[in-house]
């Protein structure tokens, strides 16, 4: 019997090209699967609910629907601290300023949330479970410059400038912990809970700067108050969402070497714009999740592949192409360990930002349209795969030397030729998943077969320049075996094994 369960994608295929055999070897595990997601902060969730129906609900489902559309498992929120809604600003449950840090509180709840309270609704109308709220600063009057905009730092921060109305830490606390009661009073569960975004970052528009230190004296007083609502086992602590790897990795050492701040922090969070996934972060048992990420510099791009983005380095070029993202999905949970893996925003209009690639779905208002781009298909491929609660498992790929003959153990010389990138899933249910991105201008057949007996029935599904998830005929034999032909050149291919 063989030691891992195994998947089939194309069984003696009669041709001269290499065969690859990809093994799933279920008995190698690595970090679990939280899921994949999106943000509409900044009043994106309103160009959603401006639609008419019935176009406003085929776009919901396009977004959440794990059998004909996404599926995204991951919300990510964003706590307003501006004090109207002027642009984009998300505004603020406490638009006025109590007379000292201890007063008590005057907070306002407009049950809108910048449009994001609509997006919550619709998601857990879906089965969405999990629920990221992120502060991008504190309220203005919290801070040494007065303004949730223009950085600056949280009164009371331990090195941070000393602020004439004192220290603002627990009323900060007490702030985020109440953004999550509201949502709990209209049945939405905020999971996960962070208190920074970009802190390494000025911007003209709400931000507040800390250093690893500061987030990890935060933390120790942000996990007391979330008990004292009753959220303690209920909310997890996120941090740091850093713009880049480098400086993430940083403030998490900085947390991890605090050693009363260290088990209260639950998941590392960070960005990937100025620096990217070398190594996993360092943990003491935290997950670690890309919370945003974006092509911020090309211009709307529907592309699936082209010969500026072919780079197989993901680490050079941001094109907003469909492949070069489904590359860097497959980096970040490989190299970089992720259980998460979060797209900036999901829609945005043409006006906004120079019409760039920083959105998933173009939305039309006016015309009561919207246009989806390729690498929204590249999602989909992984998040139809790997469902919350998957575990990563081995995968192992080796050329075979005829479509029918092995090639010897010792035949290193053509595996490392591979053109393909590959990942195997073991699902909560049972499932066993592969994808497999094929690199090459050339199709390339693939063998998976580890003998699943407890197969019943078996998905394949591919996303090319021509295909967005569309599914492939499959057979499944009574030892698991799935006929797929092949791996589109610059196309992605998974394969789903339900278990019984």
């Amino acid at each position: 019997m063989h030691s891992s369960l195994s998947l089939l994608a194309v069984a003696c295929v009669a041709s001269a090209a290499t065969t690859y055999r990809v093994s799933i070897d279920t008995s190698k595990t690595f970090q679990t699967i939280d899921g994949f997601g999106f943000s509409e902060a900044f009043q994106r969730a309103n160009q959603i609910i401006n639609l008419k129906e019935p176009v406003r609900s085929q776009l919901v489902d396009l977004l959440f629907n794990k059998t004909s559309g996404v599926g995204f498992t991951i919300l990510r929120n964003g706590i307003g601290s501006s004090p109207n809604s002027t642009n984009d600003w998300m505004n603020t449950i406490e638009p006025n300023a109590p007379a000292t840090p201890d007063s008590t509180p005057t907070y306002n709840w407009d049950g809108d949330d910048s449009g994001q309270f609509w997006i919550a609704q619709q998601a857990a109308n879906y089965g969405v479970k999990t629920f990221y709220a992120d502060a991008w600063s504190a309220p203005g009057f919290m801070k040494n410059n007065s303004n949730d905009a223009g950085g600056g730092y949280l009164c009371g921060s331990p090195g941070a400038p000393a602020c004439a109305s004192g220290d603002w830490r627990k009323a900060y606390a007490d702030y985020l912990t109440q953004y999550v009661e509201y949502y709990k009073s209209v049945n939405i569960s905020i999971t996960h809970l962070g208190f920074l975004n970009e802190p390494d970052l000025v911007t003209a528009y709400a931000s507040m700067e800390m250093t690893g230190a500061m987030a990890a004296d935060f933390i120790k007083i942000l996990k007391p108050a979330l008990e004292e609502k009753g959220f303690g086992d209920q909310v997890k602590i996120a941090c740091c969402d850093a713009t880049g790897w480098g400086t993430q990795r940083n403030m998490s050492r900085d947390i991890l070497a605090d050693k009363d701040a260290a088990p209260l922090v639950d998941v590392f969070t960070t960005h990937l714009y100025t620096s990217k996934i070398d190594s996993p972060l360092p943990s003491a048992g935290q997950h670690a999740w890309m919370s945003e990420y974006a092509d911020l510099g090309g211009n709307w791009s529907t592309n699936w592949f082209s010969a500026n983005a072919s780079a197989h380095n993901d680490t050079k070029a941001m094109a907003g192409d469909g492949l070069t993202w489904a590359r860097n999905i497959h980096t970040g949970l490989t190299t970089g360990n992720l259980s998460a893996f979060l797209w900036w925003v999901a829609t945005q209009d043409t006006a906004t930002n120079g019409n760039n690639n920083e959105k998933l779905v173009l939305v039309d208002d006016a015309n009561n349209t919207y246009t989806v781009a390729k690498r929204l298909w590249a999602f989909a491929q992984f998040s139809r795969a790997a469902r919350p609660g998957a575990v990563r498992v081995g995968v192992d790929v080796a050329p075979l030397t005829s479509a029918c003959k092995p090639a010897k153990p010792d035949d290193t010389a053509a595996a490392t030729a591979s053109p393909l990138r590959t990942i195997g899933f073991l699902n909560a249910n049972g499932d066993v998943s592969t994808v497999i991105i094929n690199d090459s201008a050339e199709d390339v057949a693939v063998d998976v077969d580890t003998g699943a007996k407890n197969a019943v029935n078996a998905e394949v599904w591919v996303t090319d320049a021509s295909r967005d998830l569309e599914r492939l005929p499959s057979i499944i034999t009574l030892e698991g075996r799935v006929d797929v032909q092949k791996v589109p050149a610059h196309g992605v291919l998974s394969v789903i094994v339900r278990a019984s």
